[in-house]
C-alpha cells in the first residue's frame, strides 16, 4: 500500500531536479514550509476509547455545497511541469472523491478543458493585476466555464523571489504558460512579467461584487484583525494561508494563528486551512481547532507526477481513509463533533503574532486541549455546529436591523396583520369551548383538566380539526391521523426528524424555500438537497432528475417539502397540472411528499386543491397551521400523517403515532389553552375557518393589489427595463420577489434601513446551495395600506440609489 511518501519519492525520482526543487519550494521560503510541518507534528491526537464510532461522518458543508470530506485542491500554478494533460488530468483523478478545486491564474489548462473534466466544484484563485480588466475578463471567462466561488490571493502582493529557483536558475519549460492569461505581458519563456496590484484595500471585496456574483473568499490571513476586517467587508470565506510570508523570517505556522482566527470569526463563514497537510491526522487537527476544511497541495502535484490521474485519486483517497482512522480512533462521529479536546501540543506552539497571552484555566490542562478559551467561557465550535449556521444567524440579523431602525417601513416579518383582532374575543372563545365540553357530557373535573391539565401528546381537539379539514379542505381523514403541534415548525420538526433516519437519508426541498425546514433540518444534521425552482415555477422534470441524482451517489430521497400554494418567500402557486404530476411522480419513486399550506385561507377567491385532498395512495404529510388564519400567538399547528407504519413483528399504526412519540419527548404537548381558543373560533364559525378568514383574505388581497400597483407607478415599463428590475405577481399569500440589479445582500439591507428607511428580506436567506443574490422578498401582510405606499416610494428610491452606485 502506497503512502503520500511513497508518492513523494517516486515524484521526486522520475522529475527534473530543477522542477522538483520548483515544486517543493514553492511560493515560500524553506524555513516557512517546514514550520507548517512542524507545527502538525507537534499537534498531538488524543485517542479515546469505547467510543461506539465506527463509522463516521466525514462529509461538512461549505458555501452551500456538501463536500465527502473536509478536504480541497489548493491552488497550484503549471500541472503541465509534472504532467502533460495538467489541470485537466488532477480533475480527472479529483473526480471520485468530489472534492473542489482551485484553479490557479496561472493554470496551464484552459478553464473550459478543466472544467469539463472536472466533477467536483471548482473555484478560482484571482491574482488582482494592476490592468484590472485583465482579472475582470479572467473572473468572467471562470464563471461562465461554471466555477463556483472566487479566491483572492491577498498575501502576494508581488509573484516574489523563488529562492530555490533562484538557486537553480530555473526558468519555465518552453511552451508551459498561463493559457487563461493573454499573450501580452508574458515573455517567450512564460515567466508572468504581468504586475500585480500592489495597492489592494478591503474596498477590492466590493469591486470583485460588482462584477461577479460568484461567493468571495480571502486567502492569506494570518491575524485575527484580518479575519475580523474580512468579515467586515462581506467575504464569504477565510483561507488562512502563509505563502505570503516568503520574504519575512519568522511568520507563524498556519496550524498556530487557526485558533485566534477561527475564534475571530465566530462562525461568521468558513475558514479554511493551507500549508502542511500531509496525513489524515493534519486535517483532523485543523478541523479539532477551527478550520471547516483543508487545502491540499503537493501532495496532489506528487500523485500527479508519480501516478498520473490515478495517481491524483489515490493521494485523494489515502488522506480520506487516515481521517475516517483518525476520526474512529479519537471517538469522533463526525466533521462537525471535533473540538480542541481532541489535540494536545506536545511542546506547545508559538503565541499567535498579535494574539494575548493564554490565561489559564483552573482544573482545565493548557496549549491546544482546552476547550474553554478564558475563564468559565464556552467555546462557540464545541456547540453543535447548527449554532454557527448561516441560516439561523439570517433571521437574528432581520430582527437586529428591525430593532435598530424601528422608524423604517419594513417589508420584512411574515406575520399576520393585528388590526382584526379584539382582546375579550378570547374569553368569548374559551368560553365556547367549555361549553361545547359540557353539552358533550363532560363532567366538571374534564372541563377543569381540559384547560390546567397537560392533556394528551396527541392534542386534544384533533376532532374538530379533522372536520375542519373535510369541510374547507376537502381532506377526509380520521382525527387519529392528527398530532396537534406547537406550530407549525414543530410540525416540520417532528416530520423530518421521523423520516430522516440514517446519512444516506435526504431531505428535499423546493428552492427557493422556507427557512424554517432548512433551519430544522440543520438542527437534526439531516442532509438537504435543494430543487430549483425555475421561471415557470416548480418542475417535476427537475425533481426526478434531483432524485435519481442522489440515488447514484447511494443516497436515499425521502421526502420532498413544498409550500404549493402562494409559496414563502417566492409567492408562487403550483398549477392543478403540476400537483397532479407531481402526485404521480411521488408514486412512482416511492417518496413522500410534506406539504405545508399556511397561506391558503387567507388568500381571496377559490383556491385549488390541496396535495393532500388529491392523494389517493397516502404519500402527502399535510403540514398546517392555524397561526396565520386564526390566532397568531395560539401557536396551534397540525399534521396530518395517515401513512401506514410496520413494524419488525409485522404489526401496523400510523405514522401520527410515531410523531407523538417524537413529540413526547420535545414539548410535551401542546398548550391546552391555546388549543382550547382555537377550537372556541372554529365551534363559533360551525367547523368552517374559513368563514372567520372573509374580511382577513380580503384585506391582504388588497394589500398585495396596493403593493404591485406602487411598484407599477415607482418603475413605469421603461425604466424598470433600463434598470433590470422585475417581479412576479402572486394571486394571494403575504409574500412577492423582486429582482434588482444589485447583491441585495445584508449590507445592501443596512443601507436601505439606514439611509432611505426601508427593511426588506434578502431573497438568498432562502436559497440553502446558495443562489438569490440578486432578489429581495417583499411581505405584504403586517402593513397597512399607507404604509406600503410610503414604503414602496422609499425602496424605489433605494434601488435606483443603489443600481447607479
Amino acid at each position: 500500500m502506497l503512502t503520500l511518501a511513497d508518492y513523494a519519492a517516486t515524484a521526486r525520482e522520475g522529475m527534473d531536479p530543477g522542477v522538483w526543487d520548483s515544486i517543493e519550494g514553492g511560493a515560500g521560503q524553506e524555513r516557512t514550509l517546514a514550520a507548517n510541518l512542524e507545527a502538525f507534528d507537534r499537534a498531538r491526537l488524543r485517542p479515546r476509547v469505547l467510543t461506539g464510532v465506527d463509522r463516521p461522518d466525514t462529509g461538512t458543508r461549505i458555501l452551500g455545497r456538501t463536500w465527502p470530506v473536509p478536504v480541497a485542491i489548493a491552488p497550484m500554478a503549471y500541472h503541465t511541469l509534472v504532467h502533460p494533460e495538467g489541470e485537466v488530468a488532477t480533475a480527472r483523478g479529483a473526480a471520485p472523491a468530489g472534492v473542489p478545486f482551485i484553479v490557479s491564474t496561472f493554470a496551464s489548462r484552459t478553464f473550459e478543458e478543466i472544467a469539463a473534466a472536472a466533477a467536483g466544484p471548482l473555484w478560482f484563485q484571482v491574482n488582482c493585476f494592476r490592468e484590472r480588466a485583465t482579472t475582470r475578463r479572467l473572473i468572467e471567462r471562470a464563471e461562465r466555464a461554471g466555477f463556483e466561488a472566487l479566491v483572492l490571493t491577498v498575501d502576494a502582493p508581488h509573484p516574489g523571489r523563488r529562492l530555490r529557483d533562484v538557486r537553480n536558475g530555473f526558468r519555465l519549460p518552453p511552451g508551459i504558460e498561463p493559457v487563461n492569461l493573454a499573450g501580452p505581458g508574458l515573455s517567450s519563456s512564460g515567466d508572468a512579467l504581468i504586475e500585480f496590484e500592489t495597492s489592494l484595500d478591503w474596498s477590492v471585496i466590493e469591486w470583485l461584487r460588482s462584477v461577479s456574483s460568484l461567493p468571495v473568499l480571502v486567502k492569506g490571513v494570518l491575524t485575527a484583525c484580518d479575519a475580523q476586517r474580512a468579515i467586515a467587508a462581506g467575504v464569504d470565506g477565510i483561507v488562512v494561508s502563509n505563502h505570503g510570508g516568503r520574504q519575512l523570517d519568522g511568520v507563524p505556522a498556519t496550524l498556530e494563528v487557526l485558533p485566534e482566527i477561527a475564534a475571530a470569526v465566530a462562525g461568521a463563514c468558513p475558514v479554511l486551512l493551507d500549508g502542511g497537510i500531509r496525513r489524515g491526522a493534519d486535517v483532523l487537527a485543523s478541523l479539532a481547532l477551527g478550520a471547516s476544511a483543508v487545502l491540499l497541495g503537493r501532495p496532489v502535484l506528487h500523485g500527479l507526477a508519480a501516478g498520473k490521474e490515478e495517481g491524483v485519486a489515490h493521494v485523494l483517497g489515502i488522506v480520506s481513509d487516515e481521517l475516517t482512522e483518525a476520526m474512529v480512533l479519537t471517538g469522533t462521529a463526525s466533521v462537525a463533533d471535533a473540538g480542541p479536546e481532541l489535540v494536545q501540543a506536545a511542546t506547545g506552539p508559538s503565541r499567535p503574532t498579535g494574539a494575548e497571552p493564554a490565561r489559564a484555566v483552573p482544573g482545565q490542562p493548557s496549549g491546544y486541549g482546552s476547550g474553554l478559551p478564558h475563564g468559565s467561557g464556552l467555546r462557540k465550535e464545541d456547540l453543535h455546529g447548527s449554532v454557527s449556521d448561516p441560516v439561523l444567524d439570517t433571521m437574528n440579523f432581520l430582527n437586529e436591523i428591525t430593532h435598530r431602525y424601528p422608524e423604517a417601513i419594513s417589508f420584512a416579518p411574515g406575520r399576520p396583520y393585528d388590526g382584526f383582532f379584539e382582546t375579550e374575543q378570547i374569553f368569548e372563545y374559551l368560553r365556547r369551548y367549555l361549553n361545547h365540553l359540557e353539552a358533550g357530557g363532560a363532567s366538571p373535573a374534564r372541563v377543569r383538566d381540559a384547560l390546567f391539565q397537560y392533556g394528551p401528546t396527541s392534542g386534544q381537539i384533533r376532532e374538530l380539526i379533522a372536520d375542519w379539514l373535510r369541510q374547507d379542505e376537502d381532506i377526509d381523514v380520521s382525527p387519529e391521523s392528527i398530532v396537534v403541534t406547537v406550530g407549525c415548525q414543530e410540525a416540520m420538526f417532528l416530520a423530518v426528524r421521523a423520516l430522516i433516519s440514517s446519512p444516506e437519508d435526504v431531505l428535499l426541498v423546493s428552492s427557493p424555500c422556507y427557512v424554517g425546514i432548512t433551519g430544522a433540518a440543520r438542527l437534526l444534521d439531516a442532509e438537504v438537497t435543494a430543487v430549483e425552482e425555475g421561471e415557470g415555477g416548480f418542475s417535476c422534470a427537475e425533481l426526478e432528475t434531483a432524485i435519481l441524482a442522489e440515488r447514484a451517489r447511494g443516497r436515499r430521497p425521502r421526502a420532498l417539502y413544498v409550500i404549493p400554494d402562494h409559496a414563502n418567500p417566492s409567492g408562487t402557486t403550483m398549477s392543478l397540472e403540476t400537483r397532479q404530476e407531481l402526485l404521480e411522480l411521488a408514486a412512482r419513486l416511492d417518496i413522500l411528499l410534506l406539504e405545508d399550506s399556511p397561506y391558503r385561507l387567507v388568500s381571496p377567491g377559490k383556491q385549488l386543491p390541496t396535495l393532500k385532498s388529491l392523494d389517493r395512495e397516502r404519500r402527502v404529510v399535510h403540514l398546517g397551521s392555524l397561526s396565520k388564519t386564526l390566532f397568531p400567538g395560539a401557536r396551534v399547528g397540525f399534521a396530518v400523517a395517515d401513512q401506514t407504519v410496520t413494524d419488525s413483528a409485522g404489526g401496523t399504526g400510523l405514522l401520527a403515532d410515531e410523531l407523538t412519540k417524537i413529540k413526547s419527548m420535545v414539548t410535551v404537548n401542546t398548550s391546552p389553552v391555546a388549543q382550547a381558543v382555537v377550537a372556541g373560533m372554529l365551534l363559533a364559525a360551525d367547523g368552517r375557518a374559513s368563514e372567520l378568514n372573509t374580511r382577513t383574505a380580503a384585506y391582504y388581497g388588497d394589500a398585495m393589489r396596493v403593493t404591485l400597483q406602487q411598484l407599477e407607478e415607482c418603475f413605469p415599463e421603461g425604466e424598470r427595463a433600463a434598470l433590470g428590475v422585475r417581479w412576479n405577481e402572486p394571486s394571494g399569500g403575504f409574500f412577492l420577489a423582486v429582482s434588482v440589479p444589485f447583491r441585495a445582500d445584508n449590507a445592501a439591507l443596512v443601507r436601505s434601513a439606514e439611509e432611505f428607511g426601508v427593511i426588506w428580506t434578502p431573497m438568498s436567506y432562502f436559497y440553502p446551495q446558495g443562489g438569490g443574490e440578486h432578489g429581495i422578498r417583499l411581505s405584504v401582510s403586517y402593513l397597512t395600506h399607507a404604509e406600503i405606499v410610503d414604503g414602496i416610494g422609499r425602496l424605489a428610491r433605494f434601488i435606483k440609489a443603489q443600481a447607479h452606485a
